[in-house]
């Protein structure tokens, strides 16, 4: 009984506890007010329903924070992922009228990772500050993919690249399976080779991990070539559900859903220790309070309101200090 007691309580101090807690109070709470938000139904061999759609609607959402997951592991932080989306979305669209899909498809990729090369580069090597060196992309990026589209909205018929987005796997949508793979990729990644421990020892001390060997600057190097190339994939996903390229509004203010989807997920901003199956929890508690939204009939005006109380009471609880002082106030309760 005692160990079962220390398993629990050392269950509880795990940090993807808090935010399964809250994407499970957030579940209850529709159970109650909405039953039919679970309903699921199989047309054509093909699954639909909330749930379903959360989790293809949070595809891009669930691949670009776990990028951004690396990047706040070494301190850093990546706000220009949003652009670099609608960058790659722009130039597969574009490039599928009159190249084959395999063309558009590494041309997406490779802009995200020369996207991802820059920001590295002026944080790694130049030494500019992370939210700086981003905001630069963030600026000019969504500039660069209206160049590329003549500030139109591109579209394309090619079904098997609409299918990355909107296609059917064993009843699935198709992005749910990209979304898995490439979580299996980073967390054999982390665990199978030694990447992920540099990344935690850069991201808890650069200077301790300089002189144990670790190259703090080729690691984040790496980690922002990785962030960049999610946002492509993200890009790829969207694009590709929409048949088209919006360069204004795709991925708008998706990085700031990446955020906070890592810091939910139990990662802090200090860097040092990450987790990439908080991240994707986070993720899913945020694509889920977003459909909530919508099921309610709630203005979507308000969504940003929400997620911004999110993200206040997200820190609170990270907060070291208020903790303390939420403890010492329960325990002087009590005593009362």
């Amino acid at each position: 009984m005692t160990k079962l007691a220390e398993s629990a309580r050392s269950l509880s101090k795990h940090p993807i506890t808090r935010p399964l807690l809250a994407l499970a109070f957030l579940y209850v709470l529709m159970l109650i007010i909405m039953p039919s938000f679970f309903k699921l139904e199989m047309h054509d061999g093909h699954l639909y329903g909330n749930l379903i759609d959360i989790l293809k609607n949070g595809a891009p959402l669930i691949i670009i924070a776990l990028g951004m997951t690396l990047v706040i592991a070494v301190e850093g932080i990546d706000i220009s992922v949003g652009s670099v989306l609608a960058i790659s979305g722009a130039a597969a669209i574009y490039l599928l009228d009159g190249y084959p899909l395999w063309i558009a498809l590494i041309a997406a990729a490779a802009v995200g990772i020369v996207c991802g090369m820059w920001n590295g580069m002026l944080v790694a090597i130049l030494q500019i500050q992370p939210m700086v060196a981003t905001l630069i992309l963030l600026t000019i990026g969504r500039g660069i993919a209206q160049l590329i589209t003549s500030g139109q909205i591109l579209s394309t018929s090619e079904q098997s690249y609409m299918y990355l987005g909107k296609g059917y796997l064993i009843g699935l949508p198709f992005p749910i399976f990209l979304a898995a793979g490439i979580f299996l990729l980073l967390y054999l990644f982390k665990t199978k080779t030694a990447f992920g421990l540099f990344l935690e020892s850069a991201g808890g001390s650069k200077t301790a991990s300089l002189y144990a060997g670790v190259k703090p600057r080729t690691i984040l190097m790496i980690a922002y070539t990785i962030t960049g190339l999610c946002a492509a994939i993200g890009g790829i996903i969207v694009s590709a559900n929409l048949g088209s390229a919006d360069s204004n509004n795709a991925g708008l203010w998706i990085e700031l859903d990446a955020i906070l989807a890592v810091v939910i997920g139990g990662t802090s901003m200090r860097g040092g220790r990450f987790y990439l199956g908080g991240t994707v929890v986070g993720a899913l508690f945020i694509q889920s309070l977003t459909t909530t939204i919508y099921a309610l009939g709630i203005p979507p005006q308000s969504i940003l309101l929400v997620k911004a109380v999110v993200v206040i009471v997200v820190c609170l609880m990270q907060s070291d200090v208020f903790r303390k002082k939420l403890a010492f106030t329960r325990k002087k309760v009590l005593a009362e």
